[in-house]
């Protein structure tokens, strides 16, 4: 019997990150990020975390937010036909993502606003794209504050007085 990815790979991302100690939030964003990145149409095989760094998580009173880098490596399991144990292959493609997400307070945190940069490791360290990164991420934390908020109908009213 065969389990689709969507039920199986949370699980096993669930149990390696409680055992790493991640936050509840922290495993949230990591899963989101691995479910980002194999629905593009480039990536053909699953990939499994390496590692974690760069881990961020600050609250303020708009909402919490999350930053981290994750570095993925390839395994021998195609993404259409996964397997229960798929192994790393060595010497292969281990791109690295980063995110930015923003949670509000809620008891079921909602996204805010989010950021996703996949691709490989020495192309996250050219100096634009990590200039861009950090630009995007400023903008991901300062979702949900004061002068973000939405446009509802009728905020503003104009109106044309009838002629004289």
């Amino acid at each position: 019997m065969r389990l689709p990815v969507a039920l199986w790979l949370p699980l096993a991302l669930a149990v390696a990150a409680a055992a790493a100690g991640q936050s509840p939030l922290q495993r949230r964003v990591v899963r989101d990020v691995l479910e980002y990145f194999h629905a593009r149409s480039n990536v053909h095989f699953l990939f499994k975390e390496r590692e974690l760094d760069g881990v961020t998580e600050r609250e303020d009173p708009s909402g919490t937010f999350v930053q981290l880098r994750l570095g993925l490596a390839q395994t021998t399991c195609r993404k259409r036909a996964p397997q229960r144990h798929c192994r790393v292959l060595e010497n292969r493609r281990k791109p690295t993502c980063l995110a930015c997400y923003k949670f509000d307070t809620s008891d079921v945190p909602k996204v805010l606003d989010k950021y996703h940069n996949c691709g490989p490791s020495h192309h996250l360290a050219v100096k634009e794209i990590r200039q861009r990164d950090e630009a995007e991420c400023r903008a991901v934390e300062e979702a949900g504050r004061g002068g973000d908020t939405p446009y509802l109908p009728g905020m503003f009213a104009f109106s044309r007085g009838l002629p004289a």
